[in-house]
């Protein structure tokens, strides 16, 4: 039976669609502002004020000086070599600790998990895991952006409380077959939680996608090393982008340093937005994890 609905909820459904599409507004502009600029010819964006909706006139100058430029290319490859090995180190860290401690039979979870619980409330502090990360001699290497944060105690939990929800039978009728705890988890508890599989890979991903403070501390002497987002700060920061500028006039080159600059930002973000669409149907189960029990 369908219900009349009443002229308040008829203005409140109003106002909230109203307020939700204001919101996305707010939150969607200025990433567009970004692309459309990145788009634009620089004279003419410079001559422009107010909201920018489309691209002014069309030119790939901010990109082309991006993929021209040797840094900043090494820069992109190497924050996909840490994205790539530094998440699957992560789930493979992550999903042994959390399998481990969500059996029954185990002995000593429970002073593990409180453990792992108290680091998340109280840290060692910065300068104790620079000292530790220079004592085992990662300093100086890539090593040092993936093998300190190989873990994370949050993660666990998320993982290990998914895994509890799944059913004990089979991983009994798995082990009654001759399985051993490695090929329940990698063929029976994996696959069954690729809902929180896929919200690992997007936490670690974009973690490590977005991470430039360790690297400003232990790639001091590698620039060669540095993640996309180091790179992107220093140019912020430094305004060195107008190096890449083949233009001799100041003006044109403090234009062509605002687009590269708006270039960078689309750059640094996009596999991020390209991703997520693929992945949000698990990344749904996922935020649901212990909502459904046996």
């Amino acid at each position: 039976m369908v219900t009349k609905k009443s002229a308040g909820e008829i203005v409140f459904d109003v106002f909230n669609h109203v307020f939700m599409v204001f919101l996305c507004f707010i939150f969607i502009y200025p990433i567009m502002y970004c692309l459309f600029a990145s788009f634009s010819d620089p004279n003419q964006l410079a001559r422009h004020a107010g909201p920018l909706f489309k691209p002014l006139g069309f030119s790939l100058q901010a990109y082309q000086s991006i993929f021209k430029d040797p840094s900043l290319v090494r820069s992109i490859l190497n924050t996909v070599f840490y994205v790539v090995a530094g998440t699957s180190l992560n789930l493979l860290m992550t999903s042994l600790a959390a399998y481990v401690l969500s059996r029954k039979g185990f002995y000593w979870k429970k002073a593990i998990m409180f453990m792992i619980v108290f680091t998340m409330y109280f840290g060692g502090g910065l300068i104790p895991f620079y000292v530790v990360v220079r004592m085992i001699g990662l300093n100086n290497s890539p090593l040092a952006l993936i093998i300190p944060s190989a873990v994370s105690a949050f993660n666990i939990i998320i993982m290990r409380t998914y895994f509890m929800t799944i059913p004990d039978s089979m991983e009994e009728s798995a082990k009654l077959d001759g399985a051993n705890d490695f090929i329940v988890l990698f063929r029976i508890m994996l696959p069954l939680a690729m809902p929180v599989v896929a919200v690992m890979i997007i936490y670690y991903g974009v973690g490590h996608w977005n991470s430039w403070f360790d690297a400003m501390i232990f790639l001091l002497k590698k620039p060669e090393w540095r993640p996309l987002q180091l790179t992107l700060r220093n140019l912020l920061l430094m305004n060195s982008a107008t190096r890449m500028s083949t233009n001799t006039d100041p003006t044109k080159s403090a234009q062509a340093a605002r687009l590269i600059q708006y270039a960078l930002i689309i750059v640094t973000i996009a596999p991020i937005l390209a991703i997520y669409p693929f992945m949000q149907r698990h990344f749904i189960k996922g935020v649901m994890i212990g909502s459904i029990k046996e």
